[in-house]
């Protein structure tokens, strides 16, 4: 089997929108970047320098309601999982994302719009091979009830299995299994909404937080029930957008992940933990060229 090569975006998409917890309007501009450069967001609304923030699990710097990413300089982008999990849901590996100010738009509250903007960009295949990480012991983190696992897997893609609980009535206990193979995220996750309770609404907005959430970009659970006219996209909408975030934290370990994804109550912090754990554990896992088994090198050689 022929190795599968690095991809980019063929041309330059834009979009912009409100920040749904600074409220901030923000413009983001996605352009193709060079073999082996990965992810990087680029705040252009600040000194020149200063502004290159590399995605990855080490640059995590808050995890309260989203993932924040943050440089050496004190610059960070917030809300960066759900245009993370578009990413790795198209398979692209090396883009520039440049925006001018803190917080990616939430747009609808899914992945939906910059998926599409991206698809609409087209792919370009580059010259160098793809590498994924493929999981050889299993990586687990706890904290408390939650709970989330790497394992090792038969499959060259990422297997995710997650179950949320809620006493809730209008969310309950939902829970999901789905293999990230192509096109799967795109049927199966990226319409899933962020959401939140009415009741919590004024102390996140205590908190500097949800100030530019609306009905427009986040399913609303009021006591009566889903505030949103429209309802909900599909009944268990919830679980899959946990699963959705948890494609975009993943994504920051730096390469596609060849193994299975076990949660039980996930979020971003717990998420971050479990990334950051596999890569301070050598023996759990090693490079692997993508496309076929040949392993390129074992991670002790990398670091």
């Amino acid at each position: 089997m022929a190795a599968e090569r690095q991809t980019t975006i063929a041309r330059k998409v834009s979009c912009a929108g409100v920040g749904v917890h600074s409220g901030a309007r923000a413009r983001l501009t996605i352009l193709p970047a060079p073999v082996n450069s990965g992810v990087r967001f680029v705040r252009v609304d600040v000194p020149a320098g200063t502004g290159e923030i590399q995605a990855h699990a080490e640059c995590v710097s808050d995890t309260q309601l989203g993932t924040t990413l943050s440089n050496a300089h004190g610059v960070s982008v917030a809300v960066v999982e759900h245009l993370l999990a578009a990413i790795a849901g198209l398979g692209l590996d090396n883009l520039l994302i440049e925006i001018d100010g803190p917080e990616v738009p939430i747009m609808d509250g899914s992945s939906s719009v910059f998926y599409e903007l991206m698809m609409m960009a087209g792919r370009k295949t580059q010259g160098a091979p793809r590498r994924r990480i493929r999981i050889l012991e299993p990586i687990e983190v706890r904290d408390g009830p939650k709970h989330a696992v790497l394992s090792p897997s038969d499959h060259d893609v990422l297997t995710l299995r997650a179950r949320i609980e809620y006493d809730d009535a209008h969310i309950g206990v939902q829970q999901m299994a789905m293999r990230l193979a192509p096109g799967m995220f795109a049927r199966d996750l990226a319409f899933a909404r962020t959401y939140g309770f009415a009741r919590d609404v004024e102390m996140l907005r205590s908190m500097g937080l949800a100030r530019g959430g609306s009905l427009e970009n986040a399913v609303v659970i009021g006591e009566d029930g889903i505030m949103n006219p429209e309802g909900l996209r599909s009944e268990d909408e919830f679980v899959r957008h946990k699963m959705l975030d948890a494609v975009g934290d993943l994504m920051l370990a730096g390469a596609p992940i060849a193994g299975n994804y076990d949660a039980v109550q996930p979020g971003h912090g717990l998420n971050n933990r479990l990334v950051r754990a596999l890569l301070a554990s050598p023996s759990a896992w090693c490079w692997e060229e993508a496309g076929t088994s040949a392993v390129l090198e074992d991670v002790r050689a990398a670091v």
